[in-house]
C-alpha cells in the first residue's frame, strides 16, 4: 500500500468512478454545480483512488430521498402530489423476472436492481413501482412479452424514458402530462412486444387519494 493511500480506504472501483460522475452530471442539470465546477469534479472524480474521494466531491449535491428542508418541499409540491421514490444505491434488487406459461407480480415494498430483465411468454407480469425501491437513480426496465401482457404502473415523481418495438402486438402507454422536478429518479423501459400487450400507466389522482387515504386509516390502527 502506498503512503498516498491510507490504512482502511477502500480502493474505488471504475463503476463507482463512472456513479459519481453521473451524480455530478445529475447536480449541474439542476443548477447545483456551474459548468466550471462540474468540468473541475469530473476531473478529480476520474483521478480519484478511494471511495472517501469520491464522496467528499458528491457529498455537497446528493439530495436526501427524505429531504425535508422547506425550499425542497415547495419544489416537492409544484412538481409533483405525492413523495419523491426512494432511491438506496447500490447493486441488489430484482433483477430478472420470468412468467412462462405463469404469472409474476410484484408491489408494495420491493426493490428494483439497476437493470431488470422482464420475459412473458405465454404468461404475464404486473409490476407496481409505487412504493418500490430503486438501486440507482437511473433504472433500465427491460420487458420482452411473446403471446402474454405485462402492466407497468408508475408513481408520482418518477421520470419515465420508453423506447418500444410492437410486432402484432401493441403497447398502451399513457404516463400523463405530469412532468416531475428536475433530478428526480428516471426509469427507462424497454418494450419489445410480439403477440401481446403492454400497458404503462401512472396512478389515478383518484387512486393516489384512496391510497394515501388507507395508510393513515392502516397508522391509525397501528397507533
Amino acid at each position: 500500500m502506498s503512503e498516498a493511500e491510507p490504512s482502511g480506504q477502500l480502493r474505488a472501483s471504475d463503476r463507482e468512478r463512472e456513479r459519481a460522475a453521473e451524480l455530478l452530471r445529475e447536480a449541474m442539470a439542476s443548477g447545483r454545480l456551474s459548468v466550471d465546477e462540474l468540468d473541475e469534479r469530473m476531473r478529480l472524480v476520474f483521478d480519484a483512488k478511494t471511495r472517501p474521494e469520491l464522496e467528499r466531491l458528491v457529498g455537497d449535491v446528493i439530495v436526501p430521498a427524505d429531504d425535508r428542508h422547506p425550499i425542497a418541499a415547495q419544489g416537492a409540491e409544484v412538481a409533483s402530489d405525492g413523495p419523491r421514490p426512494r432511491v438506496r444505491a447500490g447493486a441488489e434488487g430484482t433483477r430478472r423476472v420470468l412468467s412462462i406459461l405463469s404469472g409474476s407480480e410484484r408491489k408494495g415494498r420491493w426493490r428494483l436492481a439497476p437493470t431488470c430483465s422482464v420475459v412473458n411468454v405465454l404468461g404475464g407480469s404486473e409490476l407496481d413501482l409505487s412504493d418500490a425501491e430503486l438501486a440507482a437513480e437511473r433504472v433500465e426496465l427491460k420487458i420482452f412479452t411473446l403471446l402474454g401482457g405485462a402492466k407497468i404502473v408508475l408513481p408520482d415523481g418518477l421520470d419515465v424514458e420508453i423506447s418500444e418495438v410492437a410486432i402484432l402486438g401493441g403497447n398502451a402507454i399513457d404516463v400523463g402530462d405530469e412532468q416531475p422536478g428536475h433530478g428526480g429518479p428516471v426509469v427507462h423501459l424497454r418494450l419489445v412486444t410480439i403477440l401481446g400487450g403492454v400497458e404503462v400507466r401512472r396512478r389515478s389522482r383518484v387512486e393516489r387519494e384512496q391510497r394515501t387515504q388507507l395508510k393513515r386509516s392502516q397508522r391509525e390502527l397501528d397507533d
